[in-house]
This record gives C-alpha cells, sequence and structure tokens, in this order.
C-alpha cells in the first residue's frame, strides 16, 4: 500500500526542521494497487489504452414449461453455438448425448415425459426403420413414437426405459431364479416373435433389455438397431456383430456362414447365465484366451441352479448351434420356469474383450462390455 504523506504544521522557532516524509518504493508505485488508489481525475499520461471488453458468453436459456429438473444441461459455448438448434426439435427438447452423439435423452415440452431419440443419417433411416415395419406390436419390443425428418438427419424418437437388466443384475449381484424366471421369459418370447416375423437380432444382450415400468417387471427390447431383416427362411450370415462374452464358437470361425437364429439363442443363454450367476460363462483376461474358451464350450454351471434351470443353460449354449433350442422352444422348456433360490455367485474380474473382424466401425459400448460386477 502506498504510504500517505500529511500535511504537519510548522515546528516552532528554534527546534530542528522535520525531516520530509519517506516516498513510496519504486515497486510500490507502479503497482495497480497504486494507481487505483490515486485522486479521482488524476491520471497517469503514460497508462495504456483500455482493453476492449469482452463479449459476453452464449448461455442456455430455460425452456419455458419445465421443471428445473428436466431443463437442458449447461455446455461450453462452442457446443451452444454449434448445437444450439437441436434444443428444441418440435414438441421435444433435446437434453445431452450419449453414445457418441448418436442419441439423445429427450423430454416432450406439454407432457414432461422422457423420450430416447436416436439420430440416424437422413440417407439410411428408411433402412433402420425396416425392422419395425417387418414386425406387429408386440409389449415385450419397444415401438418407435414418432420420426422427425431434418434436412441431414433423421430423429427417431421412443419411450425412456427405467434402467437395463445388466445395470439391475450389477446391482443386486445376481437374480434368484422365480425372478431371473420372470425376466428371462419375457426376454425369450421378444427373440421369438422377431424370429418368426423374419428377424435377426445379432448383437442381443442384457443391455439392450430395458424395464419399461418403475417397478420393474416388464421388459421391452429397447431397440432393432442391428437387427437384419430376412428375405426368406434362410437364416444363414457372415458379418459378425456381437458383445464378446455373448459370442458362439460359430461366429469365431473366419469367413464361414452361421445361423443367425441359432446366435441369439446362444446369446440368450449368456443372458440367463448371466442373470442366475451375476459372471459370464466364459472369462479371459485376454481376447485370445476367452476366444480359446468359447471354442472349447466347457463352463462351469452356478451351484445351487434346479436341476431344470441346468438343463436349459445347457441346451442354450450347446456348442453345435444345430442342437440348441429354438426361441420358441426356449418358452416350452420346463426350465423356462427355475425355482428354488441359490447362494451368490463369487466376484469376477473386469474384461476387456473385442470380437475379431466385426463387421463396420463400432461404439465403445460395442467393442467393449465390462463384467457384470468387478
Amino acid at each position: 500500500m502506498r504510504a500517505r504523506c500529511t500535511q504537519r504544521r510548522p515546528p516552532p522557532a528554534g527546534d530542528p526542521p522535520e525531516l520530509p516524509c519517506q516516498q513510496a518504493s519504486p515497486a510500490l508505485q507502479k503497482s495497480p494497487l497504486a494507481t487505483r488508489r490515486r485522486a479521482k481525475g488524476q491520471e497517469l499520461e503514460d497508462s495504456p489504452e483500455p482493453a476492449p471488453p469482452k463479449p459476453k458468453r452464449p448461455r442456455l436459456c430455460p425452456v419455458p414449461g419445465l421443471s428445473p429438473c428436466l431443463q437442458p444441461l449447461a455446455r461450453a459455448p462452442h457446443a451452444v453455438d454449434r448445437d444450439a438448434w437441436l434444443l428444441r426439435l418440435g414438441p421435444y427438447v433435446l437434453l445431452e448425448p450419449r453414445d457418441g452423439g448418436r442419441s439423445y435423452r429427450a423430454v416432450h415440452r406439454s407432457t414432461e415425459a422422457e423420450y430416447s431419440c436416436r439420430v440416424y443419417p437422413a440417407g439410411s433411416c428408411q433402412e433402420a426403420l425396416a425392422p419395425y415395419g417387418r414386425l406387429p406390436p408386440h409389449p415385450n419390443v419397444a415401438r418407435v413414437a414418432e420420426v422427425i425428418q431434418g434436412d441431414r438427419s433423421a430423429y427417431v424418437f421412443f419411450r425412456a426405459g427405467h434402467g437395463d437388466v445388466h445395470g439391475h443384475v450389477r446391482q443386486r449381484e445376481w437374480l434368484p431364479e422365480p425372478e431371473a424366471a420372470r425376466l428371462f421369459g419375457q426376454m425369450a418370447e421378444a427373440v421369438a416373435r422377431c424370429h418368426e416375423h423374419g428377424l435377426v437380432l445379432r448383437d442381443l444382450k442384457l443391455r439392450k433389455f430395458v424395464f419399461a415400468d418403475r417397478e420393474r417387471t416388464r421388459l421391452v427390447l429397447e431397440t432393432l438397431e442391428d437387427a437384419r431383416v430376412l428375405s426368406g427362411p434362410d437364416d444363414s450370415l457372415r458379418d459378425k456383430r456381437g458383445c464378446p462374452a455373448y459370442v458362439g464358437p460359430e461366429i469365431l470361425s473366419s469367413g464361414a456362414a452361421y445361423s443367425g437364429k441359432a446366435a441369439d439363442v446362444r446369446s440368450l443363454g449368456v443372458a440367463l447365465y448371466a442373470v442366475l450367476a451375476g459372471r459370464y460363462p466364459f472369462q479371459g483376461a485376454e481376447p485370445t484366451l476367452l476366444f480359446s474358451k468359447i471354442r472349447h464350450g466347457v463352463f462351469s454351471m452356478p451351484e445351487g441352479l434346479s436341476s431344470r434351470a441346468r438343463c436349459l443353460l445347457r441346451c442354450l449354449l450347446r456348442r453345435d448351434p444345430a442342437e440348441r433350442l429354438t426361441a420358441r422352444g426356449v418358452l416350452l422348456h420346463p426350465g423356462s420356469a427355475p425355482r428354488g433360490s441359490r447362494a451368490p455367485a463369487l466376484p469376477a474380474r473386469r474384461l476387456d474383450q473385442v470380437v475379431p473382424d466385426a463387421g463396420g466401425p463400432r461404439g465403445e459400448e460395442e467393442d467393449r462390455e465390462e463384467e457384470l460386477y468387478g
């Protein structure tokens, strides 16, 4: 702080003159604080030109009619400039992006109901929606709520779910047989209906099934995004899609055709095992070790399961696709209603597994599947 000099009365005659007040140091005189404290109206001749005012940062305006918890999340200025037109799309408000911008959490402005919005290139929207046109309405398969066509992209809206089965099992660690039977029966019903109408799901896993109610009693297949529409009774496929933990040995064979429906049934078996045991039937710290175990088809049966549940798992996880049950046969099997309970499963390690030669670019979630709990 700059020292202040005060004027004093002249000393009486005969006294030695008083020394002048000590001047402030040069560093203190040049400090911004000293400059700000000068008397009003006194300006320095060498003062720099005032800096131009900084432009105001754009901010998101609240959307009228929505409660505070449903308002769009604040984003960086460049994101607001780039995506401001996405915030309000018809009767919907798009909130935070998911899956690298391929989908959004959305809210209907008038009803405040939550939706999931999937974004497709305008040229491929019809192909992406073709499976929904083939399949009649079914309570265990999500339906398209609305499609809004843009110049470059198409926005497809679905009713939002209340969590997926994968997260539910991770939270519970494992499910008792009666609860697992109720959920697995709905999974098998959805797959059977798709197969009966010429659809092969290909990338089938627990994450694809979401709860349609808050009580978590009713399941729906969230999306048919990876489904293949068959042109006839032949379900032979060559492209390789799927999560590493769910694929069958026939998919790992290089260049060989495989039955798409039998591969879906195999994925159902992995899903049932994971729900009952809290871990996958085939595990490996490295992809090569995992795929070696899948090719050999040897797995340990969880302890405490009923004989019906054990029989059903064996029928679903057979190495030979021709020996597996059909999706409709799963519903007729006595083990589709497992009974009893069992001891909790042992914790499993986190896995980082990649399906080799997967067709086309895939997102991180499709190429990586973390262990049910780790």
